[in-house]
């Protein structure tokens, strides 16, 4: 591995990430959009039943991830999301995926 690699796999290992999620219900056509520093860990908790929120949809199948760097910005897009507008754009943007599922 030349230095470069190891340097990079090393920042990338330590540098915090923020991400936004979309959930999409098997069971009916509800989407979840969601925050969270450890994305995989939070789908458990709403496949588990363990969110309020989500628990009369479950399961969940992830159909869409946004990676960040920076918590605010995260925070801000997952509030756009889940305004009209943002539902609107998110069901344009994810179309195909949603006649697929």
């Amino acid at each position: 591995m030349r230095c470069t690699d190891w340097c990079v796999s090393i920042y990338l290992k330590i540098m915090k990430y923020f991400y936004v999620y979309v959930l999409k219900s098997l069971k009916s056509n509800f989407l979840y959009v969601g925050y969270s520093e450890d994305y995989r860990s939070r789908i458990k908790c709403h496949n588990n039943g363990e969110v309020q929120s989500t628990k009369a949809f479950k399961p969940y199948k992830l159909i869409f991830l946004e990676i960040y760097t920076n918590k605010t910005d995260a925070k801000r897009r997952e509030s756009y999301l889940k305004t009209t507008k943002g539902r609107t754009t998110l069901r344009t943007m994810l179309k195909y995926t949603l006649k697929n599922i």
